[in-house]
């Protein structure tokens, strides 16, 4: 198996609306799931397990990515009522040999790194990332704008769903990917990312590394925080 790691947190609130699953198939290819529920719609706990775990369940080898992440929207939506229409973020990763895959809708990012140093980063379905598109803001901005917590983008929306995929051939050295929520990316810079990373032996401890910046800046009542880390 590829060397993983993944953790969830309640932080500080009532209830975790976090998920995050993985799998690997018998030819050793791997697929990860990281969801955020939204608190703000209710049911956001049930909204990303929902969407974790069929992901997982239906992962096969060679699977398009972007057809599993509309087939968990269409299971939150199932999921939904009148009193309670749920959603969720997500963000998908694919490990199959020399290949990696992944998709996201929402804001919950995706990072890959080649020895050390970010060479990719999705970027967030949300409208502090459109301000970033206008011009309004900058990118290191995202963390602190007023509207940082409207997502544009989420499984269990109404209307037309797109989601955003891409793909990478791995190169020669340590590839290395993280996906999180923002309760963790908020608190978490990216050079801080790279920095542990190169200082790690093993992604568990890079995920450690990492949640000593959330222990150390986040407020009593954070938001969950969820990741999970893959060397390839």
């Amino acid at each position: 198996m590829l060397p993983t790691a993944v953790y969830t947190d309640i932080g500080g609130r009532a209830v975790n609306e976090d998920c995050a699953r993985y799998v690997e198939t018998g030819g050793g290819a791997l697929c990860l799931a990281v969801c955020d529920g939204l608190g703000g719609h209710g049911g956001g706990s049930v909204a990303s397990r929902t969407a974790a775990e069929l992901v997982c369940s239906r992962y096969a080898e060679g699977a398009d990515l972007a057809a599993l992440a509309q087939e968990a929207h269409r299971a939150v939506r199932a999921r939904q009522s009148d009193g309670c229409a749920m959603m969720s973020t997500i963000a998908l990763l694919a490990v199959e040999g020399r290949l990696a895959r992944w998709a996201h809708v929402g804001d919950t990012r995706l990072y890959r790194f080649l020895d050390g140093e970010l060479v990719f980063q999705s970027r967030d379905h949300s409208a502090s990332q459109a301000a970033v598109l206008l011009g309004e803001i900058t990118p290191e901005q995202i963390r602190f704008h007023p509207s940082r917590s409207r997502v544009l983008r989420a499984l269990g929306q109404e209307g037309e769903l797109r989601v955003e995929q891409g793909s990478a051939r791995l190169e020669a050295g340590q590839n290395a990917f993280l996906l999180c929520t923002d309760g963790f990316w908020e608190y978490v810079y990216e050079n801080e990312m790279a920095e542990t990373l190169r200082r790690s032996s093993s992604p568990q401890e890079w995920l450690e590394r990492m949640r000593r910046y959330i222990a150390a800046r986040a407020p009593r009542d954070n938001d969950n925080n969820t990741a999970a880390a893959v060397w390839a």
